[in-house]
């Protein structure tokens, strides 16, 4: 278990070290859950005991907000007086993120088949092509209505 909490930790550092070296606006850490996420493709998944400290970060989370919310109520009067722009500035982040996030899912969404024209070239249904059950056009052969 030692073994891959040393392993979140250097890949962290990894990150840190490398964004500092090329000077990149991008979080260390960050850059360390790449490193992370190549490697364990490499490996091809997740081994269980890293499953295992993942869950135990996860699950004691909450205390990694403490010193962000110490960090809050010590410049709180800072907070105050620049309260419009922080606010803004986190709604349009928000909302920026959530149109990413949109466009992203919807591309990288395996699409689904049309109904129109299922593979074979039949109707999807019983008036498909616009005449109705037992109407004009039904039979499944479409073509054009004049």
């Amino acid at each position: 278990m030692l073994h891959y909490v040393t392993l979140l930790v250097c890949c962290q550092l990894a990150g840190e070290l490398i964004v500092t070296a090329v000077k990149a606006p991008l979080p260390g850490p960050v850059l360390g859950m790449a490193i992370l996420f190549i490697g364990l493709v490499i490996n091809g998944g997740i081994p269980d005991e890293l499953g295992k400290v993942a869950d135990g970060f996860l699950t004691n989370l909450s205390l990694l907000f403490v010193p962000a919310g110490t960090g809050i109520m010590l410049h709180v009067g800072l907070i105050s007086r620049d309260l419009v722009p922080i606010s803004a500035s986190i709604l349009i982040s928000t909302i920026a993120t959530i149109a990413v996030t949109s466009l992203v899912m919807s591309a990288l969404s395996p699409k689904e088949p049309s109904d129109a024209a299922p593979p074979g070239g039949e109707p999807a249904g019983p008036g498909a092509e616009g005449g109705g059950p037992g109407g004009v056009g039904s039979g499944g052969k479409g073509g054009s209505h004049a």
